[in-house]
């Protein structure tokens, strides 16, 4: 086998041949602007903590249960959406269309598997 140096300068990620597009990913958890603004109370909490550590505790605490709060909201939103896809579906319902769903159940729990 020859070495290929064209290759071997790639990205690790890049395919060869491949148009350097990546697919769109799952759709975020939490929308990025309110990821964007808890991450900087969190930060303000940490900057703040040598000055004035109970109230930097309390800030990070807040952040915490904000997060918590959308993420069981938009979770729980999810399940209710992809639960009516197939739950009502008749009994002749395609496999492909089932399928589908349990790639969507797959997806979302594995995502949650790795926080």
């Amino acid at each position: 086998m020859m070495y290929d140096q064209s290759r071997a300068q790639q990205p690790p990620d890049k395919q060869p041949g491949s148009s350097g597009r990546r697919t769109p990913g799952p759709e975020p958890l939490i929308p990025s602007d309110e990821r964007d603004k808890l991450t900087q109370r969190l930060q303000h909490a940490l900057n703040t903590f040598a000055d004035s550590p109970r109230e930097a505790l309390e800030e990070a605490e807040t952040a915490f249960d904000e997060v918590t709060a959308q993420l069981m909201s938009t979770l729980a939103e999810r399940r209710r959406l992809l639960h009516a896809t197939w739950q009502d579906q008749d009994p002749g319902t395609e496999p492909e269309e089932l399928r589908h769903a349990l790639r969507q159940y797959r997806e979302i729990t594995q995502r949650m598997l790795r926080m």
